[in-house]
């Protein structure tokens, strides 16, 4: 459902609210190696958050990433709309278009009605849960989380 690359994502965000407090900047080589995510392609993704002001980003020998915005106020859907966009939650979940159509003599998509609500649910999770909600779920479970 997410990319590889959304996933990617928020797994930096939550390990970045957890490690980079107050101001705190953590380099890409760390936070890649944490992670397992290569180097190049987290240093991509990151630098599209920090655009966004999701993170911050500081060049040179102490630099690094860190929080731009506190993990409360950065809602799942903030990272998929800016890494995936919005396609799933706007197109056709199998290509066909249009996907659903007023005109009764024209088909709609075999699973429009059924992944419609589907895709809703998703949507109000992603648009209702915070990477605050989601780290604070982590610490509350008596099972080992790897990011």
């Amino acid at each position: 459902m997410l990319s590889n690359t959304c996933k990617y994502a928020i797994r930096s965000v939550i390990y970045l609210s957890i490690n980079a407090k107050e101001g705190k900047k953590i380099g890409i080589k760390k936070i890649s190696e944490e992670l397992e995510i290569p180097t190049p392609f987290l240093g991509k993704i990151l630098q599209s958050l920090a655009r966004q002001k999701l993170l911050t980003s500081t060049k040179g020998p102490h630099g690094g990433f860190g929080m731009g915005k506190d993990p409360s106020e950065i809602t799942l859907m903030n990272i998929v709309e800016i890494v995936d966009g919005l396609d799933m939650f706007e197109n056709c979940l199998i290509g066909i278009r249009p996907c659903k159509s007023d005109n009764k003599a024209q088909a709609a998509c075999p699973v429009h009605n059924q992944f419609g609500h589907i895709r809703k649910q998703i949507y109000d999770l992603f648009k209702g849960k915070t990477i605050g909600q989601l780290i604070t779920e982590m610490e509350n479970t008596n099972e080992y989380i790897t990011l």
